[in-house]
């Protein structure tokens, strides 16, 4: 369902939750690491989600298995190279790769400032190999603290010119935004945009400090904001995007009932919304199946899909003449 004549975007993607079975396994082979498996397709049972877990928390912890792989800065490069590759193949024309550099390190004892290095590269070399336009968004991992998200900061601002945007992610009701001002204030002084993951595990006050304290122009998931109408009607009038991703939502469940994912009434009352895959290796899907799902179980329309895919557009961390240029290359295709 989605219109490959408008641009196509992914705003919501993690390059660090889109690592292929097979690059899994292979990586563990090269660096001799256990998994509990003997291919990549035991992998793919292992790795990635095809129902649901229990909780955020849960979900989460698939994405371990993709890291613990990463045992060189060569291995963090593929990574980000192969998400380029991915993008391609699904015709994205544009796509914002969100990733935690610590997350990434950590098994391994990488140097943090040294895997966003390897990452730009991979991306880099991805964009120009590809022709998909990219750029990254650097994620503190809040889960392990306020301390090692200054860490991570860090390494990240050592290349701020690479990235567009600050992200907060991980144990969302454990570590509230507050714990982290002083962080998002750095990454707004270095001229970053923020959004941070807001309302998935935790209610509409932490959308409110996502964005009164930390900053934040648009919004990971947001669900908890169908529960305050004050918190909708400012949303709207801000033009406040919700980054809405519903396959990840029913799978961490945040949702049980697709059909009734808020992303419709965020809709129908203005607010900005864009579809989104969240963790695609996690989940196995791509965004073709997110707007399926948000045609078939949602029931969007396809002009309503259309101004979604207009929205990612305008909600995109891009300079206008940039936007303006998507929409240009897209109109001589």
């Amino acid at each position: 369902m989605i219109d490959y004549g408008l641009p196509v975007i992914d705003l919501h993607r993690h390059l660090d939750g889109n690592i292929r079975p097979s690059t899994i396994w292979d990586l563990a082979q090269q660096h001799h690491i256990a998994l509990p498996a003997n291919n990549a397709e035991e992998v793919s049972a292992l790795a990635q989600i095809h129902d649901r877990t229990s909780d955020l928390l849960a979900f989460l912890k698939k994405l371990d298995y993709g890291v613990s792989v990463l045992a060189d800065l060569d291995a963090c490069y593929r990574v980000a190279y192969e998400n380029l590759q991915d993008a391609k193949a699904e015709q994205l024309d544009y796509v914002e790769l969100r990733f935690s550099p610590y997350y990434m390190a950590k098994t391994h004892q990488l140097s943090v400032e040294a895997v966003v290095e390897a990452v730009v590269q991979g991306v880099r070399d991805g964009e120009a190999e590809f022709g998909v336009k990219a750029n990254l968004i650097g994620i503190l991992s809040r889960t392990f603290g306020a301390d090692v998200c200054q860490i991570e900061l860090q390494g990240l601002l050592a290349h701020k010119g690479e990235i567009v945007a600050l992200d907060l992610a991980g144990d969302e009701a454990g570590f509230p935004a507050p714990l982290f001002d002083r962080h998002f204030k750095q990454a707004r002084d270095a001229g970053w945009s923020i959004t941070v993951h807001a309302g998935e595990a935790a209610g509409s006050d932490s959308i409110w400090n996502a964005i009164k304290i930390l900053g934040a122009s648009r919004i990971g998931h947001g669900v908890a904001a169908k529960d305050d109408p004050e918190l909708l009607a400012y949303l709207a009038t801000n033009q406040i995007g919700i980054e809405s991703c519903p396959t990840s939502n029913y799978q961490t469940t945040t949702l049980v009932d697709t059909a009734r994912h808020p992303m419709r009434s965020f809709f129908d009352q203005g607010i900005a919304v864009t579809l989104n895959t969240d963790d695609p290796g996690v989940s196995a899907i791509d965004l073709a199946h997110e707007y399926k799902v948000a045609h078939d179980v949602i029931g969007f329309n396809k002009a309503e899909l259309a101004q979604i895919q207009l929205n990612a557009l305008e909600q995109a961390f891009l300079p206008e003449a940039e936007k303006n240029e998507i929409k240009k290359r897209k109109s001589t295709d």
